[in-house]
């Protein structure tokens, strides 16, 4: 079985060189960048399993990287950095980053996090079929992407699609914000709830719902929410 393969995109040479060092230790082949440019053009000829993201960048802005990664790529990504304040914690994991760690770190925690999120990617792919059918969408989660009643296509995020198929998996039952922590990890608290905020509403948002009325995903103060409809998989 081939070694997951491992982005490490950090301008400072001792991170990425203690990052590989310890990851290839791991059995992870990893390759190394210390500019988004260059980043950028791999993504264009590689398909990477996990993407270790900086945030400060000299080329670009972190934060625009890791929003374009979570559309177009089916990559977990780790956010490592040294921006330590909540917000930023809650804007990375809102623009669609899977795990955020803050500088400096364990290398071991940061394999840890890697083995951890691989897994959570392999039951999630194995447990069921990648096309939901529901309410005139397919879900296709083996592309990331929504097709509606006419083949239109909108690209959903990895986050957005954990939540997404947290949804469809669980079909006319209230789900409470502490099974959604249960099920898609994540520390519980004012940031995760947050985080559930904005992809729930940029999903209903993909989906073409009412925002005061929303038909499918609704949401019942005080508890949850609620997946409203049929689905078929395939």
């Amino acid at each position: 079985m081939t070694a997951p393969h491992v982005a490490i995109l950090d301008d400072e040479p001792e991170i990425r060189r203690m990052l590989a060092d310890t990851l290839e230790e791991a059995g992870f082949r990893t390759t190394s960048y210390s500019r988004a440019t260059e980043f950028e053009a791999a993504l264009k000829r590689t398909a990477f399993d996990v993407c270790l993201v900086d945030l400060g960048l000299p080329d670009r802005d972190g934060l625009a990287l890791v929003h374009r990664l979570a559309l177009e790529s089916g990559a977990a990504i780790i956010i490592i950095s040294g921006r330590a304040q909540v917000q930023d914690r809650v804007t990375g994991l809102e623009l669609g980053a899977d795990d955020y760690i803050i500088k400096p770190f364990d290398p071991a925690e940061v394999v840890a996090r890697i083995r951890a999120r691989l897994r959570k990617s392999r039951t999630e792919a194995s447990a069921s079929a990648q096309i939901a059918h529901f309410a005139g969408w397919r879900a296709h989660f083996d592309r990331y992407v929504l097709v509606d009643t006419e083949g239109r296509e909108t690209p959903f995020s990895h986050a957005e699609g954990e939540v997404l198929r947290l949804f469809l998996d669980s079909p006319n039952r209230l789900l409470t914000r502490a099974q959604m922590q249960e099920h898609l990890g994540g520390v519980a608290g004012e940031s995760f709830d947050r985080a559930m905020d904005v992809r729930i509403s940029r999903l209903r948002t993909k989906l073409g719902e009412d925002p005061k009325n929303p038909r499918l995903i609704k949401t019942i103060y005080g508890a949850g929410y609620i997946f409203l409809g049929e689905v078929r998989w395939e």
